[in-house]
């Protein structure tokens, strides 16, 4: 195994052993990751916010300078990632009868078992890697690296970093090419869909159902229910709700339902529907939304809109893309999911490329093989080379 190689899986370990998942805090992965980028020579920003449920969070945005007479402060390389993870309850890991601990990691089957070992702290390591690889003295462009929080929920982390950082600002003044690093096997997606949805409510009245003192929310939720099925209908047959660029090419309408019940015998104080669509660049379904919230407030219930991030677009075309796609040897592609690159729309060279599957992310026994930190080592170290 090669140095570069332990040298990685070392530090994966260590950032698998943050519990980071989205509902706690980040800021200590995040304190390890400011540090060690500092140790690469980075100049780095570390700022913080409290999101909604009260947790501190912090955002990274890193910045690596070339040294010396014959740089320039335009262009380079931005790389992005998230250091959130979902939950891991149920975890299995690579051996079923003795599951042992997500936020361990565990080296078997050349894999790296833990949780974010492949979404995304693999991607982020194989970076670090590479950026290990690369003098400083050899650049004549800058380097950036952005680390951001609550990417798996909702995309807080990169809101907060487009609205209040300094850094994301002298990003967004160099237009560098940028590296949004989510496990694609290292193949280049030059575009993704984006996601919105919204929320619905109804208020009751809890009581005991034998009598007629309560008021069951799920009465004004039904009709509520058959307009969202209505709708849904109307994404999988209407063309004009569907782009063929993407597999599949439709919005992906998704919604359910819950009451909070509490017994057989009490009738629901509150109802809630929810609804969630994936938006393509000339597909947002912003007329669907708009029907339904009509349709809610005929019924007198609540609507409320729900945050998301836009679709990523960039031509399969553009220099930007092409000279990735040469680096890693694959053509361009689409995908369905989003990203929080979706929030940075004013950087005009986004793409999407990094080690591992997305089918191992989020999944009981998530894994990131060793050669595809390897694979991805080198090609950002390539990726570094060519735009730094």
């Amino acid at each position: 195994m090669k140095n570069a190689t332990r040298e990685a899986l070392d530090i994966l370990s260590r950032l698998i052993a943050f519990p980071s998942i989205s509902s706690a805090s980040n800021v200590d992965i995040s304190e390890f990751v400011d540090t060690h980028l500092r140790s690469l020579g980075f100049d780095t920003e570390l700022t913080t916010y409290v999101d909604n449920r009260g947790v501190r969070k912090a955002n990274i945005v890193a910045k690596r300078m070339p040294d010396g007479a014959g740089g320039t402060p335009d262009a380079g390389l931005a790389y992005f990632c998230h250091t959130d993870v979902v939950p891991a309850q149920n975890w299995v890991g690579p051996d079923p009868d003795s599951p042992g601990d997500a936020f361990t990691a565990t080296l078997a089957h050349d894999r790296v078992y833990g949780r974010g070992a492949c979404d995304m702290k693999g991607s982020l390591v194989a970076f670090l890697a590479a950026i290990a690889q690369v003098p400083r003295s050899s650049q004549k462009h800058p380097l950036w690296v952005v680390c951001t929080a609550d990417e798996e929920t909702g995309f807080q982390g990169a809101r907060h970093l487009v609205e209040s950082s300094t850094a994301y600002r002298e990003i967004v003044a160099a237009q560098p090419v940028a590296i949004i690093g989510e496990p694609t096997e290292l193949g280049v997606v030059h575009a993704h869909k984006g996601i919105t949805g919204f929320r619905i409510i109804s208020r009751g009245r809890a009581a005991h159902s034998s009598t007629a003192e309560g008021i069951n929310a799920n009465v004004a939720m039904v009709p509520m229910l058959q307009k969202i099925a209505e709708l849904n209908e109307r994404t999988l047959r209407e063309p004009r709700y569907q782009d063929r660029r993407f597999d599949p090419p439709t919005l992906s309408w998704n919604f359910g339902f819950t009451d909070h019940g509490t017994a057989i015998n009490i009738t629901a104080p509150k109802s809630e529907a929810w609804v969630s669509l994936r938006t393509m660049p000339e597909v947002d379904g912003s007329d669907l939304i708009d029907e339904a919230r009509r349709h809610a407030e005929t019924l007198g219930l609540e609507f409320r809109p729900l945050v998301g991030c836009d679709p990523i677009w960039v031509d399969a075309n553009a220099p930007c893309v092409q000279t990735m796609c040469e680096l890693a040897g694959v053509t361009p592609t689409t995908k369905c999911y989003a990203t929080d690159g979706g929030l940075f729309g004013e950087l005009n060279q986004r793409l999407v490329c990094g080690p591992g599957n997305i089918a191992q992310a989020h999944t009981a026994d998530e894994w990131i093989s060793i050669e595809q930190i390897e694979k991805g080592i080198e090609l950002y170290r390539r990726s570094i080379t060519q735009w730094c």
